[in-house]
Order: structure tokens, then C-alpha cells, then sequence
């Protein structure tokens, strides 16, 4: 069964990052043999495929490469001034193993996959102007809304500052041209919404069962070490996430998030809109948190108002049609109403992201 997941996030990544599959497929056929990897991951034999371990085995590695304690891995890692070579990865990982098999048990054991992607800022910052102006059209404003925005799973945070990133659309530069993260956006069409006024933002606030404290060296580490180490362009739009984020500090709150949600929803604001969010985290939530999470937004959408509406913008994967296949799609729903919209889809990363408005079903 273990073997089986790795495999599985081996082919997640075949055409991305073909670093971590040739890792995780190696990986898996040498725990079939019963050889160290086995006793890597003693302890997580039962874990379940949303825990993604195989992911957690290549960034416990990748961590020990980028702490300068795996010199002969390194030359395979572009992120520590390496460069990949196929035949003699696993060659070269096997030492790593053997000497840190304790450590690596312990670190796999402890953690969650931490992915933060800044790049689904992207997405989220155009849903949210299509938020507020939709909100505003619904409340008879001439000006959109102020936003609260509420991030749930929200890691390190580093998606709270939609207003202070620079997107790159064309030839134009919307949000903060002097901002340390420019996102190369990569839209194909535009939002339903004018983009130039710029977003008002008058509060944020997110909560985690394991966050991340960016502020310290652990905390980069750790986001750093699940980025896949080939993707250089996601390593560097990283670096520049957390150094956004040493200029602009926003706590994590350690809490689950259906209290915290509703703490934070029991009392609407007038003239703000208030925008719940979370990415790539649905999976990670226990069923029972789920029907919380829905119970809690049920109740708050209850008591939302035209001058003090509430919205839900989510970006995760969605099955299609096709069999074991899904895409990551931008979701809205807004209260009240009764706006549900499915606003486009694009990659799991954020970028590049595809728009086309249409009812979310």
C-alpha cells in the first residue's frame, strides 16, 4: 500500500518534476524489496493517501540537501547548484538514507506537506476583485467593498498578501509594481471584473493545524524543502514569497478551522466584505472537520447582508469526467444572493490559470 502511494505521487509529478519521480519510483520499488527505504518510513505504513508520504520522503531529503548535509545528493538538486542525473540519483541517495535513517523517520513522521504556493495568489487576487464588485452590484454600491480576508490552512501565510504582489497580465503590471514577488500570471482571458482599481484590504487573518513561522530559518526550510527541486522558477517565486513576507508580517493562528471560522464570523462587518479562502487544503480535512467547516459557513451566510456580505473563494481540485482525473478550479459563492460561480481552472500551482465565468455546479 505504501509503495502503491508513492507510485501515485511519482505519476503527480512524472511530467514537472522529473527529479522527484524517478526519487519516488526508485523509492517504491525499494520499499517492495523491503531495503532502507522501508525503514525510513516505519511508522507511516498506514497512512492515508491524503498525507501524500511520498511527497514527505522527497522533501525530508530535500531538507538535509538544502542544510548542506547531503553534498553528493546536492549535485542532483538545482536548488542547491545541482543538476540531475537519472541513472545516478538513487545511487546517490541510498548513502543519505543509511546514515540519517533515524532522522528522516522522525521528520516524516512529524510533518504535513507545507506546500504554500504563492503562485495561487494569481488566481485569488482576480477572484477577489470579481468578489468585490459583484458584492457591491448586489448592495447597489457605486464602489466596492472593503475586504477581511480569512484564510483557512493558510501554512505560512505567505497567500495573504494579494494586495501587495505585482501580476504581470500582458504587458500591463496590476497590483504593487514595487513588490518584491512579481507573478508572471500566464491568463488566458481575464476576469469578469475591471482589475485596475486597486484592492482595499482592512484585514487578515489565518489559521493552521501546523503553521509556519516564516520568520524564522526552520520556517523557510521547511516551506523551501517541498518544492519540487527542479523547478527552479517556483524555488525563486518562493524566496521572493517569504522575503514579501518579512516586510509585511501576518501571524498564523495554530487552531482548527472550523472554531476559528467561527470566531471570525460571528460578527459581520458593515461595509466589508468578508472572504473566506483556502487552497489545495480540502483534502488534508478530516470529514468531520468538513462538516463543520460547511455548518459553520451555513450559519454565518445566514446572517450576511447586502452592506455586510460574505464570500467563500476557494482554488482546489475538482474530479472531471474523465476517470481518476481532476483539475483546480477557482470557485465563488457569495451571500447574499445567491452567486455561485465557477470562475475558471488552471494548474495546481496557480499558474497558469484559464478563466471562463460560468455557474458553479
Amino acid at each position: 500500500m505504501l509503495a502503491e502511494l508513492f507510485l501515485d505521487a511519482a505519476a503527480s509529478c512524472r511530467d514537472r518534476s522529473p527529479l522527484t519521480h524517478t526519487l519516488l519510483v526508485s523509492a517504491a520499488d525499494d520499499l517492495t524489496r523491503g531495503g532502507v527505504t522501508a525503514k525510513v518510513m516505519a511508522g507511516s505504513e498506514c497512512d492515508r493517501g491524503g498525507t501524500v508520504p511520498g511527497l514527505r520522503f522527497a522533501g525530508a531529503l530535500h531538507r538535509l540537501v538544502l542544510e548542506g548535509r547531503a553534498p553528493t545528493l546536492a549535485k542532483h538538486y538545482p536548488t542547491a547548484g545541482g543538476r540531475p542525473h537519472p541513472p545516478t540519483l538513487w545511487e546517490d541517495a541510498l548513502p543519505v538514507l543509511d546514515e540519517h535513517t533515524d532522522e528522516l523517520r522522525a521528520l516524516i513522521a512529524s510533518t504535513v506537506v507545507q506546500t504554500n504556493e504563492p503562485g495561487r495568489s494569481a488566481p485569488l487576487f482576480g477572484g477577489l476583485h470579481t468578489a468585490t464588485r459583484l458584492a457591491a452590484e448586489n448592495a447597489g454600491r457605486r464602489t466596492p467593498f472593503c475586504v477581511k480576508l480569512l484564510e483557512v490552512g493558510a501554512s505560512g501565510g505567505l497567500n495573504l498578501r494579494p494586495h501587495r504582489v505585482a501580476y504581470r497580465v500582458g504587458d500591463t503590471v496590476l497590483g504593487d509594481p514595487g513588490s518584491p514577488l512579481v507573478l508572471d500570471t500566464r491568463w488566458t482571458g481575464r476576469p469578469p471584473v475591471d482589475l485596475a482599481p486597486g484592492l482595499r484590504l482592512v484585514g487578515r487573518a489565518g489559521c493552521d493545524l501546523n503553521p509556519v513561522d516564516v520568520s524564522t530559518r526552520d520556517g523557510r526550510l521547511h516551506l523551501s524543502s517541498f518544492v519540487w527541486a527542479d523547478q527552479l522558477w517556483r524555488w525563486e517565486r518562493l524566496q521572493a514569497a517569504l522575503d514579501l513576507a518579512a516586510l509585511d508580517p501576518v501571524p498564523v493562528r495554530r487552531a482548527a478551522g472550523p472554531e476559528w471560522l467561527a470566531d471570525h464570523l460571528a460578527r459581520p462587518e458593515r461595509d466589508v466584505l468578508t472572504v473566506v479562502w483556502h487552497s489545495v487544503v480540502w483534502q488534508y480535512a478530516s470529514p468531520s472537520d468538513r462538516a463543520m467547516g460547511r455548518a459553520v459557513l451555513a450559519d454565518a451566510a445566514a446572517r450576511a447582508t447586502p452592506m455586510a456580505p460574505l464570500a467563500l473563494l476557494v482554488f482546489e481540485p475538482r474530479r472531471t469526467h474523465a476517470p481518476e482525473k481532476y483539475e483546480f478550479q477557482l470557485l465563488l459563492k457569495l451571500w447574499p444572493g445567491g452567486v455561485s460561480l465557477r470562475l475558471g481552472a488552471g494548474a495546481g500551482h496557480g499558474i497558469p490559470f484559464e478563466w471562463h465565468t460560468r455557474p458553479w455546479t
